[in-house]
């Protein structure tokens, strides 16, 4: 046989494995996505290193279709976590699916998930309305399609009003809302949310937490990180707590309730009515204790019963015509918890 009979040869074999080895990955891609479909978040054995740090520490778990919290303190992990499930991360160690695909470099996934990081994502000098039609483009939308996307989502989240002025003229609330405008602009299976709640007023918490309840009862999914336990509980049952890169329990809103029962929850409000609004949450019997710094005008409450304040906020805000400028929520009392539950994990409890 000649050299270039042997050249052809094995250009011929070299051509027909790989042609071979891309069937059968994708043969293999399709029967995991058919047999894990019904699994809307599965990692096993999940971990990611940052040279010789750790960020994820062997994380294995299986979350059907619905509505999760994943709750941590801040630099528990839950970022990473969530930039691994939506492929802006590989893992060191492990496998992760979502929606029953690889995440990582997944163009079919992502038409599929909406993504609202916390991180600040948009450009002061261009409004709402077109940073959002042009992420929707990005998706494969005409212009026509991505502008009328673009306008219901934005009325959606509440901003309407404000969508066609520049970006850099909101409030972190209206900065917020705009992007979970573009998370679910092209209707997504799985919304995907970091800290959605940073910097929103009483008010817009409450109207994005009336939003989210829909989305979960029109059948979609969710995954909502937060480390303030509230948050999480106004919109959804079911929760996962993360602290040091690992996943430490998991259960319903009543059995963390019941791990938290003896650490009162702390909330600071600052409003031109502090007094007006500690007789309410009195009479109502909300609080362990109420204190007023900076001359009164700043109130801080003690609650066991935070779910209930943040629901009737709102309401008191309008009808007593007050102003708040600030509002605090301190995540003391989960990270009570976080500690408790470290100790156990590592048999010192």
């Amino acid at each position: 046989m000649s050299s270039t009979d042997s050249s052809i040869d094995s250009a011929i074999d070299s051509s027909i494995d790989s042609a071979i080895d891309s069937a059968t990955d994708s043969a293999i891609d399709s029967a995991i996505d058919s047999s894990t479909d019904s699994a809307m978040i599965e990692l096993q054995e999940v971990t990611k290193l940052y040279g010789s740090v750790i960020g994820i520490n062997d994380v294995s778990l299986s979350l059907p279709r619905g509505a999760f919290g994943l709750l941590g303190p801040n630099g528990s992990g839950k970022s990473t976590l969530l930039n691994l499930i939506t492929g802006q991360l590989r893992t060191t160690l492990g496998s992760i699916r979502v929606l029953g695909y690889r995440p990582w470099n997944n163009r079919k996934l992502f038409a599929r998930l909406g993504v609202c990081p916390e991180r600040e994502v948009l450009y002061t000098e261009v409004s709402g309305f077109d940073w959002v039609r042009y992420l929707l483009e990005l998706h494969g939308f005409d212009r026509p399609q991505a502008a009328a996307l673009a306008e219901q989502s934005l009325d959606r989240v509440g901003m309407a009003d404000a969508m066609h002025r520049r970006m850099g003229s909101y409030s972190r609330g209206m900065r917020q809302r705009t992007k979970l405008a573009q998370a679910i602009g092209h209707d997504p299976d799985l919304l995907i949310l970091d800290e959605p709640f940073n910097g929103v007023d009483p008010i817009g918490r409450h109207r994005m937490t009336e939003m989210l309840r829909g989305w979960i009862a029109a059948g979609k999914g969710l995954l909502l990180a937060s480390h303030v336990l509230h948050e999480v509980e106004a919109i959804t049952d079911s929760f996962l707590l993360i602290c040091g890169g690992r996943l430490l329990a998991s259960g319903s809103a009543a059995e963390v309730h019941a791990l938290l029962s003896d650490v009162p929850n702390e909330i600071r409000i600052r409003c031109d009515g502090a007094s007006r609004l500690a007789c309410r949450l009195i009479d109502e019997e909300m609080v362990e204790a109420v204190r007023f710094e900076d001359d009164g005008q700043v109130l801080i409450l003690s609650t066991r019963r935070p779910a209930a304040v943040y629901e009737k906020l709102p309401g008191w805000i309008v009808e007593d015509g007050l102003r708040v400028e600030e509002m605090q929520s301190g995540d003391d009392s989960l990270q009570a918890l976080f500690n408790s539950l470290l100790q156990i994990h590592r048999g010192k409890r």
